[in-house]
């Protein structure tokens, strides 16, 4: 009996060939399985050219909801940005494809799960160590790494087995979309000097007249946005939203060199405008709600959250730990945030300028924010007078060096622009101001 085979199948180059090559190369059976995350397309294409290709079985999942509500919701929760700029799009979709992936290899009776992406990619590190947490006892196959094939050996495969691929060699980029963003690589992009050219965009193509600007409110509850201009929505539907909206000022690229968990450098273009504007909405809603060092110990573990997940370690302790964390801050995370989005300048698509969206206001019914305390008005409510014990024992500890250390430091003063002072191979002063010994 032929081993069977569950295949992530996006229906590009790559793994529409893999349906035909492991058929062919391994005798497998292959059941090809789509994840619809929000990117769109011809699903009963799609679903051709997998049956094209010698597929067995081709399965389509509906995944929108669980994915916004499972994967995306926890990344606005911890303000995800990987390396400070991209919003984590290819790295959040991998886990809930892997799980699906498994449950579809314990419905069709598979011993192994297959995946399209190269040695050099993060992809499939996300892949396998997800597959791994879930159901390490499936065989995970990546034939892309071994095959050998060019981008023109797969072109030429897939005409000679008649498949259906969009593909072409005058057509270089990759491209993976979901409804959380674009990103696009290779071809001229490989270069880190060259600009992208405009042909690259299409979720952040100007749409607005030059100089025109548009205000909308976001509504959160609980720390996740559910509404637009006073519309209740569900998370993809805000996300959907917010693309057409800011997507249409230009507002939501991204241009970056980052590194990949395999330790090289990569240059990659992303499109988020929906994304962008909510984290950008969701971080100023905590300035107003979140207490102080509350905030400033998330806004430490952000970073980290954020690293593990484009590491591909949705599926670990230390993640889950910290979504705990995220979780507990966002309970009084209500309120609205006022976005406004200004177009660019004047010019065709290709050489306008890149529109704004900014934060214009914020409210919130468990705001932090106590105007009688923060105002220099008639109305502050603050004790000025118990400012000057606060400061004295504040810095008190200063105080002490100052008197007792820095006049044998070396004569340094404010910025360290006075004498040197004790460091390496240097002597401290002792008590009575001569040479002490040697820690």
């Amino acid at each position: 009996m032929a081993r069977r085979v569950v295949l992530a199948y996006s229906g590009g180059l790559d793994t529409s060939v893999l349906v035909r090559w492991m058929t062919e190369e391994l005798g497998a059976e292959v059941v090809a399985v789509c994840a619809d995350l929000g990117q769109g397309g011809d699903w009963e294409a799609l679903r051709q050219r997998a049956w094209a290709a010698g597929a067995v079985e081709v399965e389509v999942l509906d995944l929108r909801e669980e994915f916004a509500t499972g994967f995306v919701a926890p990344a606005i929760l911890a303000n995800a940005l990987y390396e400070g700029k991209y919003p984590l799009v290819s790295s959040l979709s991998r886990p809930i494809i892997v799980k699906h992936l498994v449950a579809a290899a314990r419905r069709h009776g598979a011993d192994a799960i297959a995946h399209g992406c190269t040695g050099k990619g993060n992809d499939q590190v996300r892949f396998e160590v997800s597959s791994r947490a879930l159901a390490p006892d499936l065989e995970v196959l990546a034939p892309v790494r071994t095959w050998g094939f060019s981008r023109a050996d797969s072109i030429e495969y897939a005409s000679r087995w008649g498949i259906p691929v969009s593909a072409t060699k005058a057509s270089p980029y990759s491209v993976d979309q979901n409804l959380w963003g674009r990103t696009v690589e290779c071809g001229v992009l490989e270069d880190p000097w060259a600009t992208p050219p405009e042909e690259v965009y299409e979720l952040t193509v100007p749409r607005r007249a030059p100089g025109e600007s548009l205000e909308v409110v976001v509504s959160f509850e609980a720390g996740l946005p559910v509404a637009v201009d006073g519309r209740r929505l569900a998370l993809h539907e805000v996300v959907a939203e917010l693309d057409e909206l800011v997507g249409g000022f230009g507002f939501g690229r991204v241009d970056m060199v980052e590194n990949r968990r395999v330790g090289i450098k990569s240059r990659e273009v992303y499109e988020c405008p929906g994304a962008l504007a909510i984290l950008m909405a969701h971080a100023d809603l905590e300035s107003l709600t979140l207490e102080r060092d509350v905030a400033h110990e998330k806004a430490r573990l952000e970073p980290r959250w954020a690293e593990l997940v484009y590491d591909g370690l949705w599926y670990s302790p230390l993640k889950m730990a910290l979504d705990a964390f995220m979780n507990e801050t966002q309970r009084f995370v209500t309120g609205e945030v006022r976005l406004r989005c200004e177009a660019g300048s004047a010019g065709p698509a290709a050489t306008a300028g890149p529109g704004r969206c900014s934060v214009a206001g914020r409210r919130s019914p468990f705001s932090l924010y106590d105007l009688d305390l923060a105002t220099y008005e008639a109305a502050d409510s603050f004790r000025h007078q118990d400012a000057e014990g606060f400061v004295h024992i504040f810095g008190l500890g200063v105080g002490t060096w100052a008197a007792r250390q820095r006049p044998l430091a070396g004569g340094q003063v404010a910025g360290g622009t006075g004498g040197q002072g004790p460091g390496v191979g240097h002597e401290a002063p002792g008590p009575g101001g001569g040479r002490g010994s040697r820690a």
